[in-house]
């Protein structure tokens, strides 16, 4: 059976006091994310808007084979869809850097200046493998689609009273640039193939999927439409909403930019 999933608004010291439409703000709390609860049939899979209005943590996610027993790792990817004049993301290193560099870069908070600072722009799409030391800046709202994982060191959070995993993050990070095929401009209107694998898979359609996709994408799916609505079996699901389909074919995409994903493997 298809269906619209639930939501939860997460709170977070860095998010938006007002959220942008078509989302409705709970009064007098500053909300960060939105998850979209993964459905038993694809509940290795995570989808969740992301709002900043300060910077997150300097973090790093571990592999499948590096993660606490009974956790998956986390691979994540961001498509961005607003951002302010002059945000930024971090994303690995300006240089390689040494495992002592790394450690006294974080507690000294020299990390935030040897981070590469991406500028962006809606349709920046960026892939982050496991290991890669991020930071997500102010004045940005993205899409993550992730390995279903909550398994996140932090190495530095500007001085916020939450707790560091500088010894678990130092174990996994990767101390170097990153690589410059996991970021692309996606263009504004049009279908885009943007991930096939290790996790998952991601593709952004304009209107109804060709043929190519049609071959890739069987059974359960997640579907998100972007600035049009859509019918998941008769159902309307509006832009903010994410659905379940249980093919593609219960899908009536209309003429609007929709994400569709499935885990792999």
């Amino acid at each position: 059976m298809s269906a619209k999933l639930a939501t939860t608004l997460s709170p977070r010291p860095w998010g938006v006091d007002r959220l942008p439409e078509p989302f409705e703000s709970p009064s007098g709390e500053r909300i960060g994310e939105v998850w979209f609860t993964p459905p038993a049939a694809l509940d290795a899979l995570l989808v969740k808007y992301i709002f900043t209005s300060q910077a997150l943590s300097v973090q790093v996610h571990p592999a499948d084979a590096d993660a606490p027993k009974g956790s998956r790792g986390k691979e994540e990817c961001w498509y961005v869809i607003a951002a302010a004049p002059g945000a930024k993301l971090g994303i690995g290193f300006i240089r390689e850097l040494g495992a002592e560099q790394l450690r006294a870069a974080a507690l000294d908070g020299s990390i935030e200046q040897l981070l590469d600072w991406h500028p962006v722009k809606p349709g920046d799409f960026f892939y982050i493998p496991a290991g890669t030391v991020h930071a997500i800046g102010a004045g940005i709202s993205l899409i993550e689609v992730q390995q279903n994982s909550d398994v996140t060191y932090r190495l530095y959070d500007y001085g916020r009273p939450r707790e560091l995993h500088l010894d678990a993050g130092m174990k996994v990070a990767k101390a170097g640039p990153y690589p410059a095929q996991f970021h692309r401009r996606v263009p504004a209107r049009g279908s885009e193939q943007l991930v096939e694998g290790p996790y998952f898979r991601l593709d952004r359609v304009e209107g109804a999927p060709g043929a190519q996709v049609l071959a890739r994408y069987q059974g359960p799916l997640l579907v998100l439409p972007l600035d049009r609505p859509l019918q998941v079996d008769g159902e309307t699901i509006l832009p903010g909403d994410c659905a379940l389909a249980e093919t593609l074919d219960a899908v009536e995409f209309g003429a609007g930019l929709a994400l569709i994903t499935q885990p792999l493997g």
